[in-house]
């Protein structure tokens, strides 16, 4: 049996898709067994645990081969990110008390950088923390999620145009779909190794604001134009999205990263992987929904 953080999300639930497809039993830790009802009628054997419980992490994590980790998003963060310092000293508490044989973690690009990361840092904190553990962990560093596209189908439908934060928007900057995540993830917890390993995963081609754009006319079929946000701007965008006025720093400071090519893969020590799904997939499944 496998212990899946985060079943209710994307990138969990990918995971344990992956597993109940293989025949595995899986174990789904949720904060509320109510939004999860689907997944138990699927034979899945629910655990309620909070994020930072650290007692209630180690009875979900007893008893399985392995465990998938990963931290809820915060996209506005406090200062010194105390949210996410804490979700980490208790998962850490946790996996060191009951001692699965494995922990696959969901990290990021640019997670091994020490600084200039904004949001990234909350993945970078949770390798700081969880590479100390006495048992095999491996770190799935992924592209930006293809997905965050979802916020683009309603402009790209009415107002045919989407907003652009990467920038220039020709540049093609490493991309993945959420359920190349959950394929690798659940791969690597039937894996056997030792010690810590780190994994960079990319779709098949990496991807500019315009070729999201191109794609998006291909599948509504009109013309969809990729918009320029100037960064001056962004702050006071992120404001209007109900972003606290103090909490827009990480945000762009991401972005920033981004767009100068800070944030990357590490490549060097690291186990490179591309996903299978392309895009114009990812955007036409978000279209369907």
């Amino acid at each position: 049996m496998y212990a899946i953080m985060g079943i209710t999300g994307k990138v969990g639930g990918s995971t344990a898709r992956a597993l109940l497809k293989d025949g595995e039993k899986v174990r789904g830790i949720v904060r509320n067994r109510a939004k999860a009802t689907e997944w138990e009628a699927a034979g899945v054997e629910l655990a309620v645990a909070g994020m930072d419980d650290a007692a209630a992490l180690e009875s979900s994590f007893r008893g399985v081969e392995g465990v998938f980790v990963m931290i809820p998003p915060n996209f506005a963060p406090a200062a010194g990110y105390p949210e996410t310092r804490a979700i980490v000293a208790a998962l850490h508490k946790a996996l060191a008390a009951a001692r699965p044989a494995k922990a696959v973690c969901l990290s990021s690009v640019g997670a091994h950088r020490l600084s200039g990361l904004g949001l990234i840092t909350q993945p970078h904190i949770l390798e700081q923390e969880m590479s100390s553990l006495p048992i095999s962990t491996a770190f799935l560093r992924a592209a930006w999620f293809m997905d965050n596209y979802q916020w683009d189908v309603s402009p790209a439908r009415d107002e045919g145009a989407i907003e652009a934060f990467l920038n220039p928007p020709e540049r093609a900057f490493p991309m993945v779909a959420a359920d190349d995540i959950g394929c690798l993830a659940a791969k690597t917890l039937k894996q056997e190794w030792k010690g810590n390993r780190y994994l960079e995963l990319e779709g098949p081609a990496r991807y500019s604001p315009l070729d999201a754009a191109a794609a998006f006319s291909r599948l509504l079929k009109r013309q969809v134009a990729a918009k320029t946000v100037p960064r001056d701007q962004w702050a006071g965008l992120f404001e209007e999205q109900g972003m606290a006025p103090d909490r827009t720093g990480p945000r762009m400071e991401m972005l920033d990263g981004f767009n100068s090519g800070w944030i990357d893969f590490e490549h060097a020590g690291a186990e490179h992987v591309r996903g299978s799904r392309t895009l114009e997939e990812v955007l036409q499944d978000l279209l369907r929904r």
